[in-house]
This record gives C-alpha cells, sequence and structure tokens, in this order.
C-alpha cells in the first residue's frame, strides 16, 4: 500500500509552499515525503520534486504548437489530458515501492477539480497503483473574512469534494499573514454557526436587490452545510511546527498511514502490591 496527498486549491492559495514545508518538516522528523509536480505551468518552487510533468510535457509546448493554437487556459488543460493518455510515464516514475508517501502539487485552474473529469481521472488512476489518497483542499484566509466568502468557498470546496470522491480536508493557508484583527474574524469561521452568518449577510446587503431575491436559497445552502457537517475548515500556519505537525496527522488518519505497522508496547514494571501502584506509575 502507498499513500499520497493530492494538494489542490485556486491559483495563490500556497499550495507550492505547502508542499515545500511539508517535505521541510518530513525532514525534521526523518519522513520521507517525495513531492511530484503536476502543474506544467510552474516557473519555480523552493522544494525537491521526485517527479516534474515538465519532463514529459511543458505548457509552452501545447501553446507554441502552430496546428493547436491554444491559449493559457487551454494548453493546461491540454497537457492533464496528455499525463492521463500516457500514464505509463507516471507509473514508471512513482515506482513500485510499498509504504511511499507522495505529495501531488497540482494546478490552480479551479475547473480540473471543480466540473472537469481530469483530476477525478488522475485519482482513479492512481487508486489502480494502490495508492491510499487524501484530497487537501487548499484556500487563502484572507478570503474568508465575511460571510459571503465564507458560503462560496464552502460550495468551491463541496464541488471539489463531489468531484474527486476521496477523503477531504479543507485547509485556510496564510494564517501567519493575518492581522490580529482578521485573525479574530476568522474564528466565527472555524466553528461557525451557518445561520447567524446568513443572517449577518442579509443585515450587511438588506438594500441589495440581489440579496432580497436570493437571502432565502442563501439560507438554505447554510442549513445544508451546517445540519450535515459537510464542510470544516482547518487553519494553517506555515510557520508553525505544530501546525503543520497537526495536518499532516489528520491526513495521515485519513489514508490511515502507518496504521499496519507493529505498535511499539511500553514495559511497564509489576506494580509492588504493598505499595498500590495501578500499573501506569500512579498511586490508586
Amino acid at each position: 500500500m502507498r499513500y499520497a496527498q493530492i494538494v489542490i486549491g485556486p491559483a495563490g492559495s500556497g499550495k507550492s509552499t505547502y508542499c515545500t514545508e511539508m517535505q521541510r518538516h518530513g525532514e525534521n522528523t526523518r519522513r520521507t515525503i517525495h513531492i511530484v509536480n503536476l502543474d506544467p505551468a510552474a516557473e519555480a518552487f523552493d522544494y525537491n520534486p521526485s517527479i516534474d510533468i515538465r519532463d514529459l510535457i511543458h505548457v509552452d509546448d501545447a501553446m507554441e504548437d502552430e496546428e493547436m493554437h491554444y491559449g493559457p487556459n487551454g494548453a493546461l488543460v491540454f497537457c492533464m489530458e496528455f499525463l492521463l493518455d500516457n500514464m505509463s510515464w507516471l507509473e514508471d516514475q512513482l515506482g513500485e515501492d510499498d509504504d511511499d508517501y507522495f505529495i501531488f502539487d497540482c494546478p490552480g485552474q479551479i475547473e480540473l477539480f471543480t466540473h472537469l473529469n481530469i483530476m477525478r481521472r488522475l485519482v482513479d488512476a492512481l487508486q489502480l497503483c494502490n495508492f491510499r489518497l487524501c484530497a487537501v483542499f487548499l484556500l487563502d484566509s484572507h478570503f474568508m473574512l465575511n460571510s459571503a466568502s465564507f458560503i462560496s468557498a464552502s460550495m468551491a470546496a463541496l464541488s471539489a469534494i463531489t468531484c474527486l470522491e476521496v477523503t477531504f480536508i479543507s485547509v485556510l493557508s496564510k494564517i501567519d499573514l493575518l492581522s490580529k484583527n482578521s485573525k479574530k474574524q476568522l474564528e466565527r469561521y472555524l466553528e461557525p454557526d451557518v445561520t447567524d452568518l446568513c443572517a449577518n449577510n442579509s443585515l450587511v446587503l438588506s438594500n441589495s436587490k440581489w440579496n432580497e431575491k436570493h437571502q432565502k436559497l442563501t439560507e438554505t445552502i447554510g442549513r445544508v452545510l451546517e445540519d450535515f457537517s459537510l464542510i470544516k475548515f482547518v487553519p494553517l500556519n506555515i510557520r508553525d511546527e505544530e501546525s503543520l505537525a497537526h495536518i499532516l496527522l489528520m491526513v495521515d488518519n485519513c489514508i490511515q498511514f502507518g496504521e499496519d505497522k507493529d505498535v511499539k508496547v511500553a514495559e511497564f514494571d509489576e506494580p509492588d502490591e504493598d505499595e498500590g501502584d495501578d500499573g501506569y506509575g500512579e498511586e490508586v
């Protein structure tokens, strides 16, 4: 069995930085984490990729082709489809070693994981290669400081969940860049009362014709999110080792990483009957 994170999210949400810091955190904790760059348009990143899609195809290859005449977005979609048509290349690059841990750094073109089936096909292909997968959806926390943005972000995350159909964690990135006031504002969206947020949004937009027409729809969406606990965002301070470890532990639990390893059982001295020790070093 092998394990992997699929890191997705809008452009600028901090995906490559997340991968860099996770790789560094792994090195600090004596854990090998392989990074796979799946962005054919990437110009630079700080991590050391074990596999790079640009060795197979680059977005410039599609854009410069005289027959296809693709723009940047179309060229990126073409590159991802080219990868899927040449999965044998990726399979050879991944190898067959058990217990490998990979993080796939995906492009930031949001339609790839919201309404196109490209990322879903990649997920299916990786599962056939014996991977347990968890999608990590990153969103810039600066866009989560009002009720309307919270609803919008929740729907984007929900769309990605529906498309990929794998275990899923929604992460708010760039917490370390928020002001103290913004961090306080953000707290209400980590354990949200969606009904209250929708009501607050109604007050803010009370003079809006759009709000008057669609407020019931917004409230219904809010109730669905709250009643079924569909989305919960986890904050990530990329500069905090404990925050990184917390996210990594959540992912590991989702994909059951390490659960099949031998458990080291602590050895305890037999308690002295006269002392009344309970076996854990505590007096009864």
